[in-house]
């Protein structure tokens, strides 16, 4: 069996890593959040526009035709 060396960093330097890393996790986290909030809001409002379309609310007679055309 061989020994093998591997060689790392200093341990103020490895702290600065986990730090940095730490600090990248938590954006990451915070966008993945806003991401789920907004698909959350965009589904309500997709579900309120059908549903006012569907009971005559809103008028999409003309909106059909424009996509149509």
């Amino acid at each position: 069996m061989r020994n093998l060396s591997f060689p790392f960093p200093p341990p103020a330097e490895q702290q600065d890593i986990v730090d940095f890393l730490n600090t990248e996790l938590l954006k990451f986290d915070t966008l993945t959040t806003e991401a789920h909030r907004a698909i959350n809001v965009l589904q309500e409002r997709r579900t309120a526009l059908i549903s006012a379309a569907v009971t005559g609310q809103i008028d999409v007679r003309q909106l059909a035709g424009e996509v149509t055309a």
